[in-house]
């Protein structure tokens, strides 16, 4: 009987620079959850990899002195040895640089073209040199750029643009029939509800205004831009062409799930969704949103120190607690925290003491009063006795099914903490039983002996089930029983733990306790690097425009105005009441922030406003980091009428001041408020 398949994939990695531990958490979870199927006897292919095009990548390598393709070298690398030092079980790694994938591209850009999907038109409008980026009349401030504030001229730029309005009542049907196809729930209500029902817009497919990217085959002025390249890896890396459908294409399609993160869920839910459409291929099952780490309640930031590497972490911590604390800290729809303090404390308490702690004294005192040898005496003479043995048994043989519950619906949090759920009532049956008490009791040794026998066989289920998410620890575990890991059908089983076995007699410390202060300059030291290097890079930054970096950016004096002339502004024509009621300002408060990356001076900030989070494009990257937005109240102009800056969709408008010489300052609420404030 032939197994039944399961296709997982993360996103690919973008390789602009290595990833952190909020980016590596993704595959970490993604590899619980490829392992965890492969454990309940499912044919599992697991793909990762990296998205390698762009001209963002081709502005680094340019500023590096180095090719494209050696930038991308580079940072793949790192991201593929982050992977490997994390125990990822990937089945393949795929880059968007392989020439399989560069083909294949190119022949499904191709079909849609000739069936009339995609078509070649032309943008026109305002075109601002430096920028390299069209404006229409509107969107122009003074009559110049309104990214760079240069002087405009009157162009034209030929795209591909691909027809995404008539796919969208067949995507909107099978959402609605599909309710499974985007989770957590809110993620899907978001996507319907902000940009499907709004209407979608001919989406552009091909640029001209760099040359790191696919070429477009039959114009090979245009290169195919990022959602037909990076999207299509997910079938590509099965060898799907149009004209060939490979055999892995063939037993994997449809994907089972993209385990994705919730900023890039509108590409995974719209857009390839209805690339697959045109194709004429079956959808994905399932798109999970997976939520962000943050340190603390803030963004990871070079300029704030505190950005969190996986090696750092495995340096101080080990694999298998990296891997416990970003799969366990992890909620399920709501963004997560991580800190070196909280990284201690759950260190100690359920790696150490919980689980650490009950292994070790289990051998000790099998080595100590029985030689090291388990054996199954099948001793519980009294009431109390066989309860609290039958409890202990229904809470290890019951976790089987509670963990795969769990699983099922990618809870990996939830069921990691069944399974800790178990070593807990392990530890509290050492408490109920006192070992160290029967052992003075020669009359109670075989009742001893079922006692350690029963924790043994307890904690090999335990360990059986605890594989997926810390495989090491795991088959550590195991083998210091001097046992296997248990197949996933015999772990509603008790007592398949052979008697008479004998355990190691050096158990290894799983989990040494750690000490904060011994911990903590090691990672001050870190954090003083990330901000040299910060500075570093922006006096190299400042080098290179002439210009002083202002971190409140609205020049020297931002911080205190005091000395500041008075300015004269030209006057508009005067409005009334009722025109004014028609503009909505409330306070939002920037959830993330990112440069947008066919432009030097474009922000693209996802703004929490209420319940919703607006996307909002502003040109203030002269003024402000990415990393410095993120956790910022401003003042939001939200029912502006959406429009698209540098081929990025702006939802509204952050409000500035300009002072004489053109520098802007957010503004920002004088008091605490909450995000959605109204401003009256």
């Amino acid at each position: 009987m032939s197994k039944e398949k399961f296709y997982i994939t993360t996103a690919i990695a973008y390789t602009s620079k290595k990833p952190h531990i909020g980016n590596t958490y993704e595959i970490v979870l993604t590899d619980a959850i490829a392992r965890f199927n492969r454990f309940i006897g499912k044919d599992v292919f697991f793909l990762t990899g990296t998205d390698e095009h762009g001209q963002k990548i081709q502005e680094i390598a340019e500023n590096e002195g180095i090719t494209p393709k050696q930038h991308v070298d580079k940072i793949a690398g790192q991201i593929k040895d982050i992977a490997d030092m994390l125990n990822i079980s990937y089945d393949k790694f795929i880059r968007t640089t392989d020439d399989y994938h560069v083909k294949a591209v190119q022949q499904i850009f191709k079909k849609l073209y000739d069936q009339g999907d995609i078509y070649k038109s032309e943008y026109e409008g305002w075109y601002c040199t430096p920028c390299e980026s069209f404006w229409t009349e509107t969107q122009l401030v003074d009559g110049k750029c309104p990214d760079c504030g240069r002087e405009v001229k009157k162009a034209k730029e030929e795209a591909y643009f691909f027809k995404m309005s008539k796919y969208q009542n067949k995507l909107m049907e099978y959402i609605e029939s599909h309710p499974e196809f985007i989770q957590p729930e809110s993620r899907k209500n978001e996507m319907v509800n902000n940009f499907l029902k709004p209407g979608l817009q001919d989406l552009c497919v091909s640029r001209t205004s760099f040359t790191w990217g696919i070429p477009v085959e039959f114009d090979p002025g245009h290169i195919v831009y990022v959602w037909i390249d990076a999207l299509s890896n997910y079938i590509t890396a099965l060898g799907y062409t149009p004209e060939e459908k490979g055999e892995l294409y063939k037993k994997y399609w449809p994907a089972d799930v993209h385990i994705i993160g919730k900023d890039i869920l509108r590409f995974h839910t719209i857009y390839w969704p209805i690339m697959l459409m045109a194709l004429g291929e079956p959808l994905p099952k399932q798109v999970f949103g997976h939520p962000w780490m943050l340190v603390g309640d803030e963004k990871m930031s070079k300029s704030r120190g505190n950005v969190i590497y996986a090696e750092d972490l495995v340096k101080h911590f080990g694999v298998d607690a990296v891997r416990y604390y970003s799969l366990h800290e992890m909620p399920f729809a709501q963004d997560g925290t991580i800190t070196y303090e909280v990284f201690i404390s759950r260190f100690n308490s359920d790696l150490a003491n919980t689980l650490g702690n009950l292994v070790n004294r289990t051998i000790s005192m099998t080595n100590k009063y029985f030689g090291g040898v388990v054996t199954d005496k099948g001793v519980a003479e009294t009431e109390e006795e066989k309860a609290v043995d039958a409890d202990l048994k229904a809470v290890v043989t019951g976790t089987r099914d509670k963990v795969a519950k769990k699983m099922e619906g990618l809870r990996v949090a939830d069921a990691i903490t069944e399974v800790f759920a178990l070593f807990r009532r392990c530890n509290k049956y050492i408490d109920e039983t006192t070992p160290w008490v029967l052992a003075k009791d020669e009359a109670q040794q075989d009742r001893l002996a079922e006692v350690l026998y029963n924790l043994t066989e307890s904690i090999t289920i335990g360990a059986s089930l605890l594989h997926s998410f810390l495989p090491e620890t795991a088959e550590k575990i195991v083998a210091q029983l001097n046992t296997t890991l248990r197949e996933f059908d015999d772990l509603d089983k008790f007592g398949l733990y052979e008697s008479g076995t004998k355990v190691t007699d050096k158990p290894e410390i799983l989990f040494g306790r750690l000490k904060a202060e011994d911990v903590m300059p090691e990672v001050e030291k870190i954090q003083a690097v990330q901000k040299a290097e910060f500075e570093a890079e922006q006096a190299k930054l400042d080098a290179v425009e002439g210009k002083a970096v202002c971190g409140c950016g609205a020049g020297e004096n931002a911080a205190d105005g005091a000395d500041l002339e008075p300015m004269d502004v030209e006057a508009k024509e005067e409005i009334t009441f009722d025109d004014f009621e028609k503009l909505q300002f409330q306070v939002g408060e920037i959830v993330k922030c990112e440069a947008v990356a066919k432009s030097k001076k474009l922000l693209c900030s996802q703004v929490k406003i209420g319940n919703q989070t607006k996307q909002i494009v502003s040109g203030i990257r002269k003024y402000y980091s990415p990393e410095e937005m993120v956790g910022k109240k401003v003042m939001v102009l939200v029912n502006l009428k959406p429009a698209k800056l540098a081929g990025v969709l702006s939802e509204g408008m952050l409000l500035c001041a300009e002072d004489a010489e053109g520098n802007l300052a957010l503004l920002t609420p004088e008091k605490p408020m909450p995000a959605g404030a109204p401003i009256e």
